[in-house]
């Protein structure tokens, strides 16, 4: 009876929206799961132990991807041992200590625009300032505060919509019982939003595991094999920047898809466990 009152055109319109939001999610649901499988049955092959335990030999022309690796494990250190502080301290201080509201909108708009620059423009200047004006040359380090300064805003951002989830109800208490600024924030607010915290820190991981463009400017194209001191004042290229250098440069596309397989399957790992640790710290937030 209903059914029948609905005209024509509007029910043939909604048939209509409904089809092509199906196909939407077909289409991107396959675009996804094409991609994965493509790189996986191309890269996977070519994944060997030689491959992940050795460095690269130009007298026997062998390839190894050992010093990519331990490149971009030191890159990830290095970027979240700055990136980490720097953010969250200046989330605390935008949402619970700063007065100047128009201060703190205007630090958010920067920090949002900042979020939408190219990586590129990042490593222009990364290459300007930290290799060539503060002369610590193409190196691991400049890399990593040219990722810290790229990350910043993601970090800043996600602390600060963590910190307002916890309601206010929370710090009255806190306050009414005796607790000083710093003693409530440490005990009663960042224990409430801990999870929102670790998640948008692992996913930082995930941005700094694929970034390349910012890299080939101050990070450079070396694959020598350092400790983590050394490594950090030498020049070496991330596993991002090898599948660059030997897609691009070399043409070695068995070894391209082999890097490119395990960055795939390091970033399905790392979101994993960013909705892990996000459920994990939830449910004992709620025990």
């Amino acid at each position: 009876m209903l059914k029948s009152k609905i005209p024509k055109r509007r029910r043939a319109y909604t048939h209509l929206m409904k089809t092509l939001m199906v196909l939407s999610v077909v289409l991107t649901c396959g675009l996804v799961v094409f991609l994965m499988l493509y790189v996986l049955m191309k890269g996977i092959p070519n994944i060997t132990w030689d491959l992940l335990s050795t460095k690269p030999s130009y007298l026997s022309g062998s390839i190894g991807i050992l010093p990519d690796i331990l490149n971009t494990v030191y890159l990830i250190l290095a970027t979240l041992f700055f990136v980490i502080p720097l953010g969250v301290g200046a989330a605390i201080y935008l949402t619970e200590y700063a007065q100047n509201k128009k201060l703190v909108a205007v630090i958010e708009y920067a920090a949002e625009t900042l979020s939408g620059i190219p990586s590129i423009i990042y490593g222009l200047v990364g290459m300007l300032f930290f290799c060539q004006f503060l002369n610590m040359q193409t190196s691991l380090l400049a890399g990593a505060w040219t990722l810290v300064i790229m990350n910043l805003p993601t970090i800043m951002r996600t602390t600060q919509e963590s910190l307002k989830t916890v309601p206010q109800s929370y710090r009255e208490g806190a306050f009414g019982l005796g607790a000083g600024k710093w003693r409530v924030i440490r005990t009663v607010v960042l224990p409430g939003c801990v999870d929102g915290i670790i998640t948008g820190c692992i996913l930082t991981v995930g941005r700094i595991l694929g970034e390349s463009a910012a890299l080939l400017f101050t990070a450079g194209f070396a694959h020598s094999l350092h400790n983590f001191i050394d490594g950090l004042g030498s020049a070496g290229a991330s596993l991002t920047v090898a599948l660059y250098v030997y897609a691009k440069e070399q043409g070695e596309f068995g070894v391209a898809f082999g890097i490119a397989a395990i960055l795939l399957l390091l970033t399905l790992f790392i979101n994993l466990l960013a909705v892990l640790a996000g459920k994990y710290f939830k449910k004992r937030r709620s025990v």
